[in-house]
């Protein structure tokens, strides 16, 4: 069992993180913030792939404004992603969101992080610092002579500081780099220092497929280590992608229970039925399924049964027809195009739950 590390809890609206909480997921909209209709939409569908947490960017005043409308029509707790100008933050607070990203060494004086940290306090209002290796502080890679990790933890030590000197320690913090040793080691690193809760992720990881790949091995080191609290997938896709591989990430180690298991063959020439087909439209469709089931999807009389036997519910393929099985007994036997309509139906049956 993976041990946490022992972290103070914040909340983000009706999200606890922490070490005494779930490990959260997040995505993040790209839509124009200030498009309010595309924004809500994106987050509405978001919601419905159970993401706990959703930030959204805040680069303009318009975008700030927008988040009043924003927030009224959503049910997840929306956090506003700021740079520079402390206004916005200030706007955004007004506007409702539950968490603000600011790193509050790029947004003026101090005067104006004491603004900032004090409207903050007044609304219950946690701030993330997120560092990202690609755009350090001026001087200090060099003065950690090129070592992006202990670059990565001077910088958010910096940021933390600027806080607490207002009294203010409702904090989590993010170091991300694009290279998954780096991210790894800037975490280790600051974990010895302070007990805020960490926000993880690898940033900019790329698309859906090599993103997801390397997320899942940057991610799943921390994990195991017990650094994370709170997670982001970054992939260049749909962001309900990033929401379905966080999910799995957490899954597969145990972190977090609850949704479909896949199992599914990799295919050879023994398959008798389109199994790449079939599976990956079921893993999308099925993927907002709450409760915890296993499914198998297997191809071929040799490893289909059984497999399928030892999952709650599953399909082993035949020539023509397949056999859906369901609680280790074979249920009935199913022509080939009606296969994934019967193993939807029986998994609706199973869990009470509607898929599409």
């Amino acid at each position: 069992m993976i041990k946490r590390r022992h972290t103070r809890t914040i909340k983000i609206g009706n999200v606890s993180i922490g070490s005494g909480a779930s490990i959260s997921v997040q995505s993040m909209t790209n839509t124009v913030t200030e498009d309010v209709v595309s924004t809500v939409r994106q987050i509405k569908n978001l919601e419905s792939y159970n993401c706990e947490i959703v930030r959204v960017a805040v680069n303009t005043a318009e975008a700030a404004k927008s988040l009043k409308d924003i927030v009224k029509r959503v049910n997840v707790p929306i956090v506003a992603d700021i740079h520079f100008d402390h206004r916005l933050a200030l706007t955004s607070l007004e506007a409702g969101v539950k968490g603000l990203r600011i790193n509050p060494g790029n947004i003026g004086d101090k005067k104006k992080v004491k603004e900032v940290a004090s409207a903050c306090k007044d609304s219950g209002v946690p701030i993330r610092i997120g560092v990202n290796s690609g755009s350090l502080e001026k001087g200090v890679l060099d003065k950690n002579k090129g070592d992006f990790a202990a670059a990565m933890v001077e910088s958010g030590l910096k940021h933390i500081k600027l806080l607490e000197d207002e009294s203010f320690y409702d904090i989590k913090i993010s170091l991300k780099s694009t290279d998954v040793l780096t991210t790894v080691r800037g975490y280790e690193l600051l974990a010895e220092k302070v007990d805020y809760p960490f926000h993880i992720g690898i940033t900019e990881a790329g698309t859906v497929f090599s993103g997801a790949i390397k997320s899942g091995v940057g991610l799943g080191i921390l994990l195991y280590k017990g650094l994370g609290d709170t997670l982001r997938v970054s992939l260049s896709d749909d962001p309900v992608m990033e929401v379905i591989a966080g999910y799995n990430i957490l899954r597969d180690l145990g972190l977090r229970q609850g949704g479909i298991q896949l199992m599914s063959c990799p295919t050879c020439a023994r398959a008798e039925i389109d199994i790449v087909s079939i599976a990956m439209e079921f893993e999308k469709i099925s993927a907002r399924i709450k409760s915890g089931i296993k499914v198998a999807i297997m191809g071929c009389v040799v490893n289909g049964p059984g497999e399928s036997m030892h999952a709650d519910v599953g399909i082993a393929g035949g020539k023509e027809k397949s056999v859906l099985f369901s609680g280790g007994k074979m249920i009935g036997k199913y022509d080939n195009k009606d296969i994934l309509k019967a193993l939807i139906q029986e998994i609706e049956n199973i869990t009470g739950e509607k898929i599409n």
